[in-house]
């Protein structure tokens, strides 16, 4: 019996909660799938299942066992992966994670061409404005919008943005010209608490320097597209990635103030796991997401 055959049905029973429910999912019988399993079990001399008739759950080794082993199988489907000469037929499944503030934006659109590009994968895409763990949460692949710093992770800079200071024609005539940030501690903002910042605002001075400018919440959001709408409304002055704010500057509902201060350190990245053999559907979603920012000019 291959060995193989044996961890991966190992994988598919601990993947699915269950022998039945395995069995259903990748349909092989309950008793072949716990004859291998068993044999599994014999050949490493440790149990790896606990099995009753209405419970299941992983021993200790078993834990171990099926960590390691996930690695090792996803190791040896990408190698066959990379192999393969023709990424257009890429084929199985490939998870995303990506900020709300992206999949949400006009820059969402990336995601969806990559899917009509390759009508044989499947996309699960799982908007989420927390930094995922891409291993212990089984992600193929994270969009993260940051400044990057150090991680064991892979990175690959998909496109440059900035953060821009807006606010209305209107209120801007109401408080008088800014022109600099330190103005900002006398004036009602919005904060998009998504942000590492908060209310300490950072701003570059003229010989590189930054500097930050505590600010007092007027309203305290989650969402950079709730913060543009409320600084829509007058409520104050926002801090937003130029991707969500374009359309309102360009037509004038919004005005970018402080433009000699702001900090270009940011950026949208591709982030994946260091592995060995790299899954082609990674390969060709990054190589995708570079081209379509490159081609498209959105940011």
């Amino acid at each position: 019996m291959d060995t193989l055959t044996r961890i991966r049905a190992f994988i598919d029973v601990v993947e699915a909660e269950g022998f039945s429910s395995a069995s259903r999912k990748i349909g092989r019988s309950k008793a072949l799938l716990s004859k291998y399993v068993r044999e599994l079990e014999d050949d490493l001399g440790a149990l790896l299942l606990n099995r009753t008739t209405r419970q299941f759950s992983l021993t200790e080794a078993g834990h171990t066992y099926f960590k390691s082993a996930s690695e090792i199988l996803k190791e040896i489907d990408n190698l066959a992966d990379l192999v393969r000469e023709n990424n257009a037929d890429l084929k199985g499944k490939l998870r995303i994670s990506a900020p709300r503030t992206f999949a949400d934006a006009e820059i969402g659109q990336s995601l969806i061409d990559f899917a009509a590009a390759h009508p044989d994968l499947t996309l699960e895409i799982i908007s989420d404005d927390r930094f995922v763990d891409l291993v212990e949460e089984g992600f193929d692949i994270a969009i993260r919008i940051t400044r990057l710093e150090d991680s064991g992770l892979i990175a690959r800079k998909l496109a440059p943005f900035r953060i821009i200071v807006c606010a209305t024609p209107d209120f801007i005539e109401r408080h008088g010209p800014m022109r600099d940030p330190s103005e900002l501690t006398g004036l009602p903002c919005i904060v998009d608490t998504n942000a590492r910042s908060l209310t300490n605002w950072r701003f570059r001075r003229a010989d590189g320097s930054q500097f930050a400018v505590n600010v007092s919440a007027r309203l305290e959001v989650n969402s950079p597209l709730a913060a543009m709408r409320a600084t829509l409304a007058g409520l104050g002055v926002a801090m937003l990635p130029d991707f969500v704010a374009k359309e309102k500057i360009e037509n004038g509902e919004l005005v970018s103030i402080y433009e000699d201060h702001l900090v270009d350190d940011r950026g949208i990245y591709a982030i994946y796991p260091h592995r060995r053999y790299l899954p082609a559907k990674v390969r060709a979603f990054v190589d995708h997401q570079t081209a379509w920012f490159r081609n498209t000019g959105a940011l």
